[in-house]
């Protein structure tokens, strides 16, 4: 690697990067000191080198380390040139892919920001291979965890690009299209041009793409559509049959699906006729189905999406018939405190039903919830204690009643 002939660095760090595709070579060039010659590399003359740099970049950067290292070696400038090469697409696949990888790590993003980087990705969103695609909505999708470059991706007019790719088939695209989509909605700018192009209908036409991960990104992105439409109610309801494809959603066996599905329930459950409309399509029965679970995230949001769905009719009191109260009790003996929050928020309105009230005491809610109404986050504390006072409540009346 220190060789300074082309003809022979090239085959060796062409070696190198189909070797890295296995976990110990990537750690070998890691810990070897391999990164800086890499690095070095990408502003050579040759193209062929360029590309074998890049592409060894792309495969190992999937770790954080070596994404500081491709950083501290000054390796995201070299990169952020290349994305100005776009004629030759070989060079150009592996260098948007070693971008998108580094774009994980947020202090490589506002380098990447200062070169200039995301006005460059944008600019290649369009007649492109579907290898670079991939990579340039990664890289945004990345890159659009920070505000400002939500704005970037605005002005520089890549929404409707952006908005555009959520129409193809490439399953690896579909994913990270949707999530860049997602990101840039949490603007209210960009929501309102994502809305005007019909793009929350072609995330949620995803739904019924037969890919799990492609389902869940879309069901991820679906979640700041709503939270960031103008009349988002309304947005939803304009869907024919949307609202029972989600629903349907919840009989998925993967988790991830799962956990994105009760995250857009939660959302649209924020709207009362939305609400009674997935009442009627039976989310009840079928969130309460999934409860017994032990996956945190899945529980964190399940456990949100119980407690927005409580606010219609007899849903609570349907809750505790379809037995999903004593399973919700033991969430609260996990060591993640947002499902934490969500649980004891669940608790707390579905302990507005005296039977509720009476399962959840069996199971010993009580003691669990006393040592959170002492938490430094609020909504936790208050939920507790709501859901505390109720319980108590009702012990106060039984024994009213019993002893007069």
């Amino acid at each position: 690697l220190k060789c300074s002939h082309v003809n022979i660095l090239t085959p060796v760090v062409g070696t190198l990067q189909e070797c890295a595709s296995e976990e110990s070579y990537r750690l070998a060039v890691r810990t070897e000191g391999m990164i800086e010659d890499l690095v070095k590399n990408l502003s050579s003359e040759h193209e062929e080198l360029q590309m074998h740099c890049a592409s060894a970049i792309f495969k190992c950067a999937e770790d954080k380390e070596t994404r500081d290292l491709v950083r501290q070696h000054g390796g995201l400038q070299p990169l952020s040139v290349l994305l100005g090469n776009s004629q030759n697409k070989q060079l150009l696949a592996a260098v948007t892919g070693a971008v998108w990888k580094c774009a994980i790590s947020g202090e490589n993003v506002s380098k990447f920001q200062e070169y200039k980087a995301i006005e460059a990705l944008v600019g290649l969103l369009t007649d492109q291979p579907e290898e670079v695609l991939v990579n340039v909505v990664g890289a945004l999708g990345e890159c659009c965890q920070e505000p400002i470059n939500r704005a970037i991706i605005r002005k520089c007019g890549g929404i409707p690009p952006l908005v555009k790719l959520l129409t193809g088939t490439d399953q690896a695209l579909l994913v990270n299209v949707t999530k860049a989509v997602g990101a840039c909605a949490t603007e209210p700018e960009n929501m309102m041009i994502i809305d005007r192009l019909d793009g929350v209908r072609l995330l949620w036409s995803l739904l019924k793409n037969p890919n799990p991960d492609v389902q869940a990104s879309a069901a991820w992105a679906i979640c700041p559509c709503i939270e960031n439409a103008k009349d988002a109610g309304e947005m939803v309801r304009s869907f024919v049959g949307g609202l029972e494809l989600i629903v349907n959603l919840l009989k998925s066996k993967n988790k991830e699906v799962l956990a994105s599905v009760c995250a857009a329930i939660t959302n649209i459950a924020k709207d009362e006729e939305n609400l009674a409309v997935i009442t009627d399509h039976g989310v009840v029965p079928l969130l309460s189905k999934l409860a017994n679970t032990n996956n945190d995230k899945l529980r964190h949001h399940l456990a949100e999406a119980i407690s927005h769905c409580c606010l219609w009719g007899s849903n609570r009191v349907t809750f505790g018939e379809t037995k999903a109260v004593a399973p919700l009790v033991r969430y609260l003996k996990s060591n993640d405190p947002s499902v934490h929050r969500a649980t004891a928020q669940a608790l707390y309105q579905l302990s507005e039903d005296p039977n509720n009230c009476i399962t959840m005491h069996e199971n010993g809610v009580v003691k669990l919830l006393l040592a959170m109404v002492g938490s430094t986050d609020e909504a936790l504390q208050e939920a507790a204690a709501g859901c505390i006072a109720n319980i108590r409540r009702l012990a106060l009346a039984t024994e009213k009643a019993k002893y007069g």
